[in-house]
């Protein structure tokens, strides 16, 4: 029986933070094995006062649907506490925010994508707390398992909210285990504490851990989402629908231009493992190309362990740009905070990638550069793995 930190809490929270005012960064995910919200589990102990609630991109109860949507605090109506929005005005809290709260305590479920935004607010949680506030990071299950790795890093000159700091794109890690990397080597001070899971095992993905999936945010309603979301939220950074507004985000990705028997034909002849590429025709009811019919493609995964999302998308784009040469395919900027560099040159971690499919570079010179910077950050990321 697998247990979250959250789950394991009262049992495991150390004597030293008994009494404490704590601030706590939740979402809709922030569920116990009972599926009791962090929020309620926290308010009835009496180890901790709760005094202040934040929210992460999509708010504490996953009230803003789509991608990039800000939205403000304010009073739960259910206890008369503050909630502070921590993608609206500021992605970090303020000092005004933390004047009352004596620890911090973060239950986030992640997606176990570096672009999934959740972990880089609680980096930014952790700058703001570094030498003032102890904080305490419940860990959760990585939901696509903590063994796959895939994709390649952030150049310094391409970080941004979808990246602040050096991880592949799939990272194979909790975010327990990413708050003690990001601890060790950018916030040396933060006075961190992290309850680690129960009976969770690297090679479990979500589905095998007994535990009820909640959706973390609106456009990741289950785990065949989360699978191939480390290659198709590449699509974000395109002109191509990557499927919001429709019942299988990620999962379905297309344009109007876009003939699906002649594309499908063409990733076939690719032979990627583990996947199979269905034509397929959808309409948005929001986001890119709302109302309008596009010509598309659904990717069915038939072995998750084989099958690799990142080289997937990239084989897609190669495709894409083979197919139609007169299109430009890349979403101009803003995109999450960033106003200059393109969308996909931040999501890829640098310019490099774009360059090698505008060039037609081939899908194995390129997985062969990726893998090599993958393959120096496995040797860093194994200092940090608390279970086997």
């Amino acid at each position: 029986m697998v247990k979250s930190g959250i789950d394991l809490f009262d049992k495991n929270l150390s004597k030293k933070f008994y009494g404490l005012k704590a601030g706590l960064l939740i979402h809709p995910a922030s569920v116990s094995r009972k599926l009791t919200h962090t929020k309620d589990v926290l308010l009835a102990t009496k180890k901790i006062k709760v005094s202040a609630f934040f929210g992460p991109q999509h708010g504490i109860f996953g009230n803003t649907q789509d991608n990039m949507i800000e939205w403000e605090g304010f009073i739960d109506k259910s206890t008369g506490l503050p909630v502070y929005s921590l993608y609206g005005k500021t992605r970090k809290p303020t000092p005004e925010m933390l004047k009352d709260i004596d620890i911090f305590i973060i239950d986030l479920q992640d997606v176990g994508t570096r672009y999934y935004t959740f972990i880089w607010t609680m980096a930014l949680c952790m700058e703001a707390c570094e030498g003032k506030i102890p904080l305490i990071v419940l860990d959760r299950v990585n939901p696509i398992g903590g063994i796959i790795t895939e994709g390649p890093l952030i150049n310094k000159d391409f970080t941004s909210f979808v990246g602040l700091h050096p991880l592949p794109v799939r990272h194979g890690m909790t975010i327990g285990e990413i708050a003690l990397y990001f601890k060790d080597n950018f916030y040396p001070k933060v006075d961190l504490t992290v309850i680690p899971l129960k009976n969770w095992k690297r090679k479990l993905w979500f589905n095998e851990t007994g535990l009820h999936w909640v959706m973390p945010s609106p456009n990741m309603p289950n785990l065949d989402t989360a699978t191939v979301y480390p290659g198709m939220c590449l699509l974000e950074g395109t002109i191509l629908s990557e499927g919001r507004g429709t019942t299988r985000p990620f999962e379905i990705f297309g344009a109007p231009f876009i003939e699906p028997e002649k594309l499908v034909k063409k990733l076939n002849e690719i032979k990627l493992k583990g996947v199979f590429f269905r034509p397929l025709y959808f309409t948005p009811t929001f986001n890119k190309f709302s109302g309008k019919l596009c010509g598309g493609v659904q990717i069915h995964v038939i072995n998750r362990e084989r099958f690799k999302p990142f080289k997937t998308a990239v084989a897609i784009l190669l495709s894409i740009k083979e197919l139609y040469p007169e299109i430009n395919i890349w979403r101009e900027p803003p995109y999450e905070y960033e106003f200059e560099k393109l969308p996909f040159d931040i999501l890829s971690g640098s310019d490099r990638l774009r360059k090698d499919i505008e060039d037609g570079k081939s899908l194995k010179d390129m997985e062969y550069w990726w893998n090599d910077e993958l393959e120096r950050f496995k040797k860093i990321r194994e200092k940090y793995l608390i279970y086997d």
